[in-house]
């Protein structure tokens, strides 16, 4: 890759659900880019980290000046719950890239039944209205085959990286985890990782 290449500026938009670890998967992403020698920004849209509550961060790659981010800016969604995959689309830029979990994980007012949760291909198919490219991956069932539910999110980072969308691949991711993540959490993360560049095979 050629050294102005790297510095392609980007707007990564992040949203889970509290207690998912979106933020967590924030921090390893940007810990990622510093290692690639990217400039970053990163921040918190806003997000109530309690369990059930909505998580939006950003990360800004390529010498931005703030973490702000406008409707229709960001050129990645990543996407740690569906349903908040859906609501975040309106940040997505015309024609940018969503990765997104597939597994459902209902907010407090579908489980009290206020509320419907609307199906799989309903989302998706909202998705490919405004992106040019997306990737459903099943990244709560793949973390669980990698030792916990928690390493989905590694998945998910995993095949974005893979996908060559980013400027930096899953070798700097690999080298971010094994940096920066605590022993005892590497082994499930590691495998998480592998099976995230599977899913695009």
């Amino acid at each position: 890759m050629k050294a102005h290449d790297k510095q392609k500026r980007m707007r990564i938009y992040f949203t889970g659900v509290g207690g998912q670890g979106t933020l967590t998967a924030t921090t390893l992403l940007a810990r990622t880019a510093l290692q690639a020698g990217l400039d970053v920004v990163a921040g918190e849209v806003h997000g109530m980290a309690q369990r059930g509550g909505v998580v939006e961060s950003v990360l800004l790659l390529g010498g931005w000046r703030s973490p702000k981010l406008d409707f229709g800016e960001a050129d990645v969604l990543l996407g740690f719950e569906p349903l908040e995959t859906l609501r975040g689309l309106p940040y997505l830029r015309p024609g940018g890239t969503v990765f997104s979990s597939s597994d459902p994980l209902p907010p407090v007012s579908v489980s009290l039944g206020q509320a419907g949760y609307p199906d799989m291909a309903y989302i998706e198919e909202q998705t490919r209205l405004v992106a040019g490219q997306c990737r459903f991956i099943p990244c709560r069932e793949l973390g669980l085959q990698a030792g916990s539910a928690q390493s989905g999110n590694t998945v998910l980072l995993s095949a974005v990286c893979a996908s060559g969308v980013l400027p930096f691949g899953v070798d700097a991711l690999e080298a971010a985890i094994k940096k920066f993540l605590p022993a005892k959490l590497q082994e499930s993360n590691l495998k998480a990782l592998e099976l995230g560049k599977t899913v695009l095979a």
